[in-house]
């Protein structure tokens, strides 16, 4: 057989070759070796949000401001999900999380976010959840309606809202593979 022949169906087939061993090696990396009660995941059924749904919890929190837990992280799935409205409300001090990411969606109104930099006097509040009064370097970010935030993991930030903002939390929880 010929050599570029080889070559072709080689570099043809490799990515087909390298994804399949990613997912096998992530899949074993999620498949505890002896099962036991702790590891065993309780199956959890889809959850289906209507627009009609969603726009009633969206009004029931308009004016008063709140939060709307829609789905919460636990065994099989790790992912929250919240609604959440504010009207003039600040956060005192910048929080970050050991153990989860924020993605926000931005419905309505608008909102300032300070993310990053060097925490200032920093402290455990409890297990993987941090607090401080400032930090150093932190960059500002105006968000409105349509945009997205991703905030990962250990990333200091703290939410500031003048007038009014209504928006998606999105909170993965877990173990990242990198």
């Amino acid at each position: 057989m010929d050599n570029s022949a080889t070559r072709r169906r080689f570099l043809r087939n490799a990515p087909l070759a390298a994804a399949s061993f990613a997912v096998a090696d992530r899949l074993l990396a999620q498949t505890p070796v002896s099962p036991t009660p702790e590891a065993v995941i309780t199956p959890v059924t889809f959850q289906h949000f209507s627009a009609a749904e969603l726009d009633e919890d969206g009004k029931a929190l308009t004016g008063k401001g709140g939060n709307k837990n829609l789905v919460d992280a636990g065994p099989g799935l790790a992912c929250a999900v919240v609604l959440t409205t504010e009207v003039a409300k600040s956060a005192k001090e910048f929080e970050w999380h050991e153990g989860r990411d924020h993605i926000l969606a931005i419905l309505n109104g608008s909102t300032v976010y300070e993310l990053g930099g060097a925490p200032v006097n920093p402290r455990l509040t409890k297990p993987g959840e941090h607090l401080a009064p400032d930090s150093t370097g932190a960059t500002r970010v105006t968000l409105a309606k349509g945009d997205l935030l991703t905030i990962p993991r250990g990333t200091p930030h703290r939410r500031s809202t003048e007038g009014s903002v209504t928006f998606y939390l999105f909170s993965p929880s877990g173990s990242v593979k990198v």
